[in-house]
């Protein structure tokens, strides 16, 4: 099957189709917060009347993660590595997540923060951790469709048709990883395993979007020039906490590129490196798709994943496909059983055969790399040994409710792949319309 390609920005951070053919709804999602609900399935901790940790479901909107973190530290009096979690979540949206706390139950039930309500709290021996996630349940609103009427339940419809039929969706990496109106994590990420931290800074501080304020955009310039900046510190507008961090430090030891990178939280650190990776992901999979090859069928050197108890891909230990076994994976495959990969290329990578090894080898050459780039000693949180991901999502529940000139989709997902991916295929909108 010939894919549909995209024309918008996406294509530029490598979703360069869409496996639909339907024309696309348009229209925008997270107009409000409560457009776009999340919540967590997760595999809870075990119950331990006296145990050192406080479990507990927050439900925030319109909170970033890592500030939702800080804030809640700060209001707890504890330091952010008391408090754990399974998932990082997207900002402007109502987000019902586990998370775990090292304080007593009634400071957890005191806590007062605005758009943050904790409750179904309970003591447990161990903490949240990223592995208790199993997935996510959506329920998202598109408004502000081109289409209207019978016509948007038409094309609604057969987009629904077409997934089916596939059994899923192109399994990209969406547009937050990038960032939706400044898509530069996986250029920073790029420098970073290069060696180049002065253009990671650089990368990370300027580079000046038209989505931003004037206020922004203007520190966005004067930072061109970051080092010893002490007269830039009064001047940062609010949404730009983690820049501040970054020339406070470069304020203070001028030239340390790699230190004020060191400041920013362990987190986003990793996901420079993570976004580069899925960078690479996506244009392997768009290769993938413009030869026609199939996202639900495994080809003669292809790499599967199996699944493990919890529905959930094992990615680290992916089963090769040969003439001896391959009847047996298309069984498997078809059964929801194992999932064709594609490669996160890491410091112990390992490359398909066949034609998706070629593709595989082409698009790393192609970025002048090698594996001892994912070993950075200046920054270890971003070390990475990569790894292989599914090139097809499932989906399940997946339901459409439309009105005249918007529609609800509510469905679920596993963890680690994006609703905007399974929306895009919808609405075909512009980058900044998720």
């Amino acid at each position: 099957m010939v894919p549909s390609p995209c024309r918008s920005d996406e294509a530029s951070i490598g979703l360069e189709f869409y496996h639909s053919e339907s024309a696309g709804s348009g229209g925008r999602i997270k107009l409000e917060a409560d457009d776009f609900i999340v919540e967590e399935i997760s595999d809870l901790p075990p119950p331990k009347q006296d145990g050192a940790y406080a479990i507990a479901k927050v439900t925030s909107r319109n909170w970033e993660m890592n500030r939702l973190v800080r804030q809640l530290s700060r209001a707890l009096r504890i330091s952010r590595n008391r408090i754990g979690f399974a998932g990082t979540k997207d900002k402007r949206a109502v987000t019902s997540q586990l998370m775990s706390f090292e304080v007593a139950d009634e400071d957890l039930l005191a806590l007062a923060l605005k758009d943050v309500t904790v409750g179904e709290v309970y003591r447990a021996a161990r903490p949240v951790r990223i592995g208790d996630l199993i997935g996510n349940r959506f329920d998202v609103t598109v408004r502000e469709c081109r289409l209207s009427g019978p016509e948007l339940a038409a094309d609604l419809g057969r987009t629904k048709g077409e997934l089916e039929a596939l059994g899923g969706f192109p399994n990209y990496f969406g547009v937050q990883r990038f960032g939706v109106t400044r898509p530069i994590t996986h250029l920073v990420g790029r420098h970073i395993v290069k060696g180049d931290f002065r253009e990671a800074v650089l990368s990370y501080l300027s580079h000046p979007s038209p989505y931003e304020s004037d206020e922004q955009r203007r520190v966005r310039e004067e930072l061109r020039e970051p080092d010893g900046r002490q007269d830039l510190l009064g001047d940062f507008p609010p949404g730009m906490s983690f820049e501040r961090t970054i020339v406070e430090h470069l304020a203070r030891r001028p030239g340390d590129y790699s230190g004020s990178l060191r400041q920013l939280p362990d987190n986003l650190q990793m996901m420079f490196v993570h976004a580069y990776q899925s960078y690479i992901f996506n244009r392997i999979l768009s290769e993938r798709m413009r030869r026609g090859l199939p996202l639900e069928r495994p080809l003669l050197g292809d790499l599967v994943l199996t699944i493990a108890e919890k529905r959930v891909p094992i990615h680290d230990r992916p089963v090769p496909v040969t003439e001896a076994n391959i009847d047996l994976v298309e069984e498997q495959v078809s059964q929801g059983k194992a999932f064709v990969s594609a490669l996160l290329f890491g410091s112990e990578s390992r490359f398909a055969e066949g034609e998706m090894g070629e593709i595989e080898r082409r698009a790393v050459e192609s970025e002048g790399l090698s594996p001892e780039d994912f070993q950075v000693p200046e920054m270890p949180r971003c070390n990475s040994r990569g790894s292989r991901r599914e090139i097809m999502s499932p989906v399940e529940g997946l339901s459409i409710d439309a009105s005249h000139d918007s529609y609800r989709l509510s469905f679920s997902l596993s963890k680690g792949n994006y609703a905007t991916c399974l929306l895009r295929e919808f609405m075909k909108s512009e980058m900044t319309d998720y």
